[in-house]
């Protein structure tokens, strides 16, 4: 296929290959964390450094074939990312049969499973969390990519640590805007912006958007589009309609409502712009509400994100049991339960889709087949509901 520069591996010299070096070389492949239609993610433990642990997501290039472009594209975007809260992917290699992504190895679960487990949670707490997004974003969108993809599942925590850093990731959907006009509808419903549902080009707004539907969840536990049917869903999002419902809003700040309503501004030139929006007070001063409001937020996300929580449970048991037995195998790591994802990190809770239009302006490859995994590396594919 040959990807990174596309480049005719048929003219190498005998000298060049003896330079190239594997993966074996560098890292020892252990354990499974996740699989997907066209690739898994395995832990990768350095040879130099033992104790230095990755994620490295391998991609079959045979099952990849004809959607080439789109893992190039992906990337050549993380290749231009460099960012404290955005997984990083720090080297790549590649042989006759795989790539593979040498990335930050992230343990600390998901943004839903978190803000359940805690004991308080307040908006100080939310807006915390919105700020290392926002902040985040605006540096991707100074480096011209736009995400496409931002939803809570794309949100994990660092490590178990209670101060961990947040960290976005999946970037199968994003792209660079100088690449050309973005028209295809694509995203997840109920995170997409109205002008990608109104097929329209579009550019970094679509991203504040989705900003704005995370803010809103993280406030009252449930989104602010939802219908079963996606035709009315996506004629909800087209108009705006969203409420802050009584009772679940009454101990929301007006700032709050005031910072979600000028994120989901249907209107994208009216729309705030990330910089805009860390200036807003309720992320750089103090509008944000100290009361504790974990009872009812929990209780909704509960409710409405723990899908086959069972099977959730069970996978993550799984995963942990795995690196346990890992983290005995290597004498130098001095603390093995920091290498530990939490129990109740788990996996994808909603029934995410993946709007696609065939043919359109932009490359998005609508199935994605090498997108969301369940540890957030990339590699489950979306299916269209």
């Amino acid at each position: 296929m040959p990807l990174f520069g596309k480049k005719d591996v048929s003219k190498k010299t005998k000298k060049d290959a003896e330079k190239s070096q594997s993966i074996e070389d560098k890292y020892d492949v252990k354990d499974l964390l996740g699989t997907g239609a066209f690739s898994e993610v395995r832990l990768a433990v350095s040879k130099e450094r033992p104790n230095e642990m990755y994620a490295v997501k391998i991609i079959d290039k045979k099952a990849l074939k004809g959607k080439e472009d789109s893992l190039d594209n992906e990337i050549k975007v993380l290749r231009r990312l460099t960012h404290p809260n955005i997984v990083q992917l720090l080297e790549t290699f590649e042989d006759k049969s795989k790539v593979y992504l040498i990335m930050e190895l992230v343990t600390g679960g998901e943004l839903f499973d978190r803000i359940v487990q805690k004991g308080s949670y307040t908006e100080k707490d939310a807006a915390h969390l919105i700020r290392q997004v926002l902040g985040a974003v605006d540096y991707m969108h100074e480096q011209g990519v736009v995400h496409r993809d931002l939803k809570p599942e794309n949100l994990l925590y660092y490590s178990t640590d209670d101060d961990s850093k947040i960290m976005i990731s999946d970037f199968g959907l994003s792209k660079i805007e100088d690449s050309g006009v973005m028209a295809t509808a694509c995203g997840t419903p109920g995170y997409v912006a109205p002008e990608v549902l109104a097929q329209k080009p579009y550019g970094k707004a679509v991203d504040v958007w989705s900003i704005g539907v995370i803010s809103y969840i993280l406030l009252c536990g449930y989104p602010p589009f939802y219908d079963e049917n996606d035709a009315n869903l996506f004629a909800q999002i087209l108009k705006g309609e969203f409420e802050f419902d009584s009772p679940y809003w009454d101990d929301i700040s007006d700032s709050a409502k005031n910072f979600i309503r000028q994120l989901m501004c249907v209107d994208a030139d009216k729309r705030y712009t990330c910089r805009e929006a860390l200036a807003h007070p309720w992320i750089s001063g103090n509008a944000a509400s100290s009361k504790n409001i974990h009872g009812t937020v929990s209780a909704q996300l509960k409710k409405n994100f723990a899908k086959s929580r069972w099977k959730q449970l069970m996978n993550a048991i799984t995963m942990v049991h795995k690196m346990q037995r890992l983290a005995m195998n290597v004498s130098e790591v001095s603390d093995a339960s920091s290498l530990l994802p939490a129990a109740a990190g788990v996996p994808n809770r909603q029934k995410c889709a993946t709007i696609v239009e065939e043919a359109e302006i932009d490359d998005c490859d609508g199935d994605n087949d090498h997108g969301q995994d369940n540890n957030g590396y990339g590699t489950e594919g979306r299916k269209n509901k």
